[in-house]
This record gives structure tokens, C-alpha cells and sequence, in this order.
């Protein structure tokens, strides 16, 4: 059984502090019992980053699509896993307005960091929440799950402008906040890549070896779970530096990266 105060003491030890701003995605089932549940996890977290920002993914880009192209910040629910479901319903939190890749804040700065979500034209666009933890230094937490899950990336991908990553064939969304009002987003580009069987995040794992080697990803674990947590400032400025030297697109397959793309 996981308790609240392990979990405290879990994160000291890994080395996360009370004012870091910190997001997780989270395998509930590969924690096992968690006393309180999953809305104990999340007191649990929001309460140790007190000086903090806690963030949870409430992805909904398997429900707003081309053919349903509407968000409602209270009733769209997430489509991501059993966490994101009951965070998205707590009052002490802030989901923000991005259509498909909402997350929910917990802490003081809060609302002032999703704000202006809605005007995102792409999942996770320069400028926006999931790019803005780069400047935040923020730790990233993959609890039970691998990099295949990292939404983060995907943020690494628009901000270094990696090719074949977007849908050249935007649509607009129609977006509902708390108080009701409507807005319309930008033309909204979703994640594509042309050629690919699947979502190039399949073949994110490709990044595993060069992050732990280069001492952006350190491990821990979390009841039974298997932690990778993920300094983004570092593994964005890594990714950087292999894609300086590829000569292929590192995520279309998996295949491991040569060492001599490898920066520094």
C-alpha cells in the first residue's frame, strides 16, 4: 500500500523540490494499492510541490476530431487513461482551453500558466503550456509508462520545427469555458506523419539511451512503479543536438541512435 507520506519521501529522495514545477503521466495500475486512491496521489503531489506548480495531462484528441470539432473545458472528458479522468472534475485545479492537449494545474500559478490555450493552432505549439516547461525546468515524471507516452516531445518536435510532424489540413474547433463562452481556435493542425503506420511518438523510446547516457532521465520508483523522471530543459537541449547530426528521421522506426550524433 502507497501512502501519503511516502510519497513525500519518495520525491525528496528523487531530488524534487517544493517550488518545481512538475507533470506526470502516470500507469495507476502499475503503482498498485494507493491508499485514498487517486485522489490521494493527487493531494499528495499538489500538497509537496506547495511552492510549486503540479500539472496533469487531460488529453482529449481521441474525441475532438475533424468530425466533432468541440471542447468543453468542463464535460469534454479525457480520453487518456483513469488519472486525468477524476483530476479533470477537482475544483481546486485549472484545466486549460487547448482542444486535444489539455492538462490540469494544480498550485498558485495555476491560472495564469494555461492561460490563452485556446489560440494554440497544434498540440503542443512554441509558446504554449507544453513548450513553456522547458523554461519552467520542470521534471516530468513517467510513472509506469515509457516515452512512447511523452507528450513532451512532441513540444521538442514543434519547437525545433522537425518536419512531418503536423497535418497540412487544418479545421477549426469550437471551444467552451467555465463561464460558458464560446471561442473559435485557430486553424488547427493535428499530429500527422505522412508515411508513418502510427503516431511518430511510438518510436519517441529511439531517445531512451542517448537521455539516460547524457543525464537528462534519472530512475526511481513509486510503490511498484517505474519512474523515468525527465528533465525537460535538458532533454529538449539533447534531442536538439542529435537532430543537428541525423541524417534520417530519428522517429519513423525503431532503431537505435548512433553514438556519433550524440551533442557535447
Amino acid at each position: 500500500m502507497l501512502y501519503k507520506e511516502e510519497v513525500f519521501s519518495i520525491l525528496e529522495e528523487a531530488g524534487i523540490r517544493h517550488d518545481d514545477t512538475v507533470l506526470i503521466h502516470t500507469s495507476l495500475k502499475s503503482i498498485g494499492p494507493i491508499d485514498g486512491g487517486a485522489d490521494m496521489l493527487i493531494d499528495a503531489f499538489s500538497e509537496y510541490l506547495s511552492d510549486g506548480l503540479f500539472l496533469i495531462p487531460t488529453h482529449t484528441w481521441d474525441n475532438v476530431v475533424r468530425e466533432t470539432p468541440f471542447y468543453d473545458v468542463l464535460l469534454t472528458e479525457p480520453c487518456i487513461g483513469t488519472l486525468p479522468r477524476i483530476a479533470y472534475k477537482r475544483e481546486d485545479g485549472v484545466r486549460s482551453l487547448h482542444p486535444t492537449h489539455s492538462l490540469m494545474a494544480f498550485g498558485s500559478r495555476a491560472r495564469e500558466f494555461v492561460r490563452g490555450e485556446e489560440e494554440s493552432a497544434s498540440p503542443a505549439p512554441p509558446g504554449g503550456c507544453w513548450s513553456r516547461l522547458y523554461e519552467e525546468h520542470a521534471r516530468i515524471l513517467m510513472i509506469g509508462v515509457g516515452h512512447d507516452k511523452n507528450t513532451f516531445f512532441h513540444a521538442v518536435d514543434e519547437r525545433l520545427d522537425i518536419p512531418n510532424r503536423l497535418n497540412p489540413n487544418p479545421f477549426i474547433i469550437t471551444i467552451r469555458d467555465e463561464n460558458q463562452r464560446i471561442f473559435q481556435s485557430p486553424p488547427f493542425h493535428t499530429h500527422y506523419s505522412k508515411g508513418l503506420p502510427c503516431c511518430c511518438s511510438e518510436f519517441y523510446p529511439n531517445y531512451k539511451k542517448p537521455l539516460e547516457e547524457l543525464g537528462a532521465v534519472k530512475y526511481f520508483r513509486l510503490g511498484n512503479a517505474y519512474v523515468y523522471c525527465c528533465d525537460a530543459a535538458k532533454c529538449t537541449d539533447i534531442i536538439e543536438g542529435l537532430w543537428k547530426h541525423a541524417e534520417y528521421d530519428l522517429c519513423s522506426e525503431e532503431r537505435e541512435i548512433p553514438r556519433d550524433y550524440y551533442p557535447g
